[in-house]
C-alpha cells in the first residue's frame, strides 16, 4: 500500500457539512426522478401490453373470420370522410396532452414528471396551449360527433363481431359522456371529480389508438 495516496473525499457529505439543505434536497430530487421513471415505465408496459394483447387478437381474427366485402357506396365514402376528419381531431385533443408535457403543466405531467422545468420557456406555446384548454370542449364535441358518424356509415352491423369495433365505440361513447359530466353545470361535484379522474386518462387515448389501428389493418385492403 503506498503511503503517498491521496485521501479519498465524500462530496455529498462535504455539501452536507456546507450547506444542511443540501442532503433533504437531494434526497427529494433523487426521489422524484425515481417516481418520474417508475410512472413513464407503467406507461410504457401499459402500452406494450395492449399492443401484444391487440396483436394476438389481429392474428385470430385474420385467421378465422373472412374478409368482409366493402361496398362502396354514398353513405360509405362519406363515413370515410368523416373517419379521416375525426382522426385529426383526436390528434389535435392528444397533441394539447403532448403541449402540456412539453410545459410542464397539468395533472399528467405532475404524475408523470414532478419537478420537471421545462427547457424552453415559449411564450407562443403557452398562449398556444391556452387556446387549446379554451377550445378542449369543442373539438371534444366535434371528435365525438364525427366518430359516431363514421362508424354510422361504415356499418357498424358488418364489423361488430370484430372485437376491436365495439372496444371503441365503448371507448369514444365513455369519454364523451364523462366529458359531458365535466362541462354541464347541473353535474354533483362528487360525480364531477370521478368525470374528471376518468375522462383525463392517458390510457384511454393509447387503447383508442392501439385498437382503431389493429381494426382499420385487419379490414382495409
Amino acid at each position: 500500500m503506498s503511503l503517498f495516496r491521496q485521501p479519498t473525499v465524500d462530496l455529498k457529505y462535504l455539501f452536507c457539512q456546507i450547506d444542511p439543505y443540501y442532503n433533504g434536497m437531494s434526497n427529494s430530487l433523487i426521489n422524484a426522478m425515481q417516481q418520474s421513471i417508475k410512472n413513464i415505465r407503467n406507461i410504457l408496459i401499459y402500452i406494450f401490453v395492449i399492443s401484444l394483447i391487440s396483436f394476438v387478437y389481429f392474428i385470430y381474427a385474420y385467421s378465422v373470420y373472412p374478409a368482409t366485402e366493402e361496398r362502396e357506396t354514398f353513405l360509405t365514402e362519406m363515413g370515410e370522410g368523416f373517419g379521416k376528419v375525426g382522426l385529426a381531431a383526436l390528434l389535435f385533443i392528444y397533441f394539447r396532452t403532448f403541449l402540456k408535457l412539453i410545459l410542464g403543466q397539468g395533472k399528467i405531467a405532475q404524475r408523470l414528471l414532478p419537478d420537471y422545468t421545462p427547457p424552453i420557456d415559449s411564450s407562443s406555446l403557452n398562449r398556444l396551449l391556452i387556446w387549446m384548454n379554451r377550445t378542449h370542449i369543442y373539438f371534444g364535441i366535434a371528435a365525438i360527433s364525427v366518430i359516431l358518424l363514421h362508424i354510422s356509415m361504415m356499418g357498424f352491423s358488418n364489423y361488430k363481431h370484430i372485437l376491436f369495433f365495439p372496444a371503441l365505440l365503448a371507448l369514444v361513447v365513455w369519454q364523451g359522456l364523462f366529458g359531458l359530466f365535466l362541462t354541464w353545470r347541473y353535474t354533483p361535484d362528487e360525480l364531477k371529480k370521478l368525470a374528471h379522474l376518468v375522462h383525463a386518462q392517458f390510457v384511454t387515448g393509447i387503447a383508442i389508438g392501439v385498437f382503431a389501428f389493429f381494426g382499420h389493418m385487419l379490414i382495409d385492403d
